[in-house]
């Protein structure tokens, strides 16, 4: 029965989304996959959506994977540029990835109106500021 099935539970591993300013002064949003584990995740697989209402009108952008293969232990990986019109939805990255033969995932989910300025906080892995999810 499913609940016999024992999940593992995905512990270090998270997602960013970070802004950076470019060489021409514009600001420019980033999502990135961050592996904080003593050991690399192989297999690494990242499907994103945004979905939401806005003036009771459904709204969905088309869902986007990304095979990010291995990500090494302590480091970051950029999963896709995300435009600041998308973020009054809901943006969900679903990541799947292989720690020897044994399958994580987990779906993060950024809610609604929480990518914006002052919810910025350091991110040492980017060496940038950005929303970390948590």
């Amino acid at each position: 029965m499913k609940k016999d099935i024992k999940k593992p539970e995905v512990k270090n591993v998270t997602v960013a989304i970070a802004k950076k300013t470019n060489k021409l002064n514009v600001d420019e949003w980033s999502v990135y996959l961050i592996n904080q584990n003593n050991f690399k995740i192989e297999n690494t697989l990242v499907a994103s959506t945004g979905y939401g209402e806005t003036a009771n009108e459904v709204q969905k952008t088309s869902t986007l994977r990304h095979s990010l293969q291995t990500v090494e232990a302590h480091s970051a990986t950029l999963i896709e540029p995300i435009n600041e019109d998308i973020f009054h939805l809901n943006n969900e990255y679903w990541v799947s990835y292989y720690v020897g033969d044994t399958l994580y995932d987990k779906k993060f989910i950024f809610l609604p109106d929480s990518i914006k300025d002052e919810n910025l906080t350091y991110i040492k892995e980017l060496d940038t500021k950005g929303i970390l999810h948590s």
